[in-house]
């Protein structure tokens, strides 16, 4: 992901929207053969993959990259922080444990943060919420 998303960078584009994480880790060893039952627990090593969204957005050239923060809790605090550390334009917080919203529903409510601002979209079906994001995303892009 980080090394066709860097290209496309390199080829030049506007505007990066990383939706989520396509895998924050990886097994550390790839076996080249079935791993045969050998008893009743198994552990699997992990790393870290390289963070693409952080990536592309620190780049020197980067484009107006827009990020997204799935949360339980604080998720102002935490999305705040991560639009932050990660060095985003803007970034998508979205409360995963209201009941009835987000994950398994067709309905969803987010907070878009930015630099200076603030904007809270639905609850509304998640078209709708597309279609808002879009604009708001596009209007901030035209302010550069």
């Amino acid at each position: 992901m980080l090394k066709a998303s860097s290209q496309a960078v390199d080829e030049g584009c506007d505007l990066f929207v990383a939706t989520a994480a396509v895998a924050d880790y990886r097994p550390e060893n790839c076996a080249s053969n079935k791993i045969k039952k050998s008893s009743e627990v198994m552990s699997l090593p992990l790393v870290r993959n390289p963070d693409t969204l952080a990536t592309i957005a620190g780049r020197s050239d980067a484009p107006f990259t827009v990020g997204f923060a799935a949360e339980t809790s604080d998720v102002a605090h935490y999305a705040k922080d991560k639009m932050q550390r990660k060095n985003l334009r803007m970034i998508v917080a979205n409360d995963v444990s209201a009941p009835g919203l987000g994950f398994n529903s067709d309905n969803n409510a987010v907070t878009v943060f930015w630099a200076d601002g603030q904007e809270t979209i639905g609850p509304d079906s998640k078209q709708i919420i597309a279609e808002r994001l879009v604009t708001l995303i596009g209007n901030h892009l035209k302010q550069g």
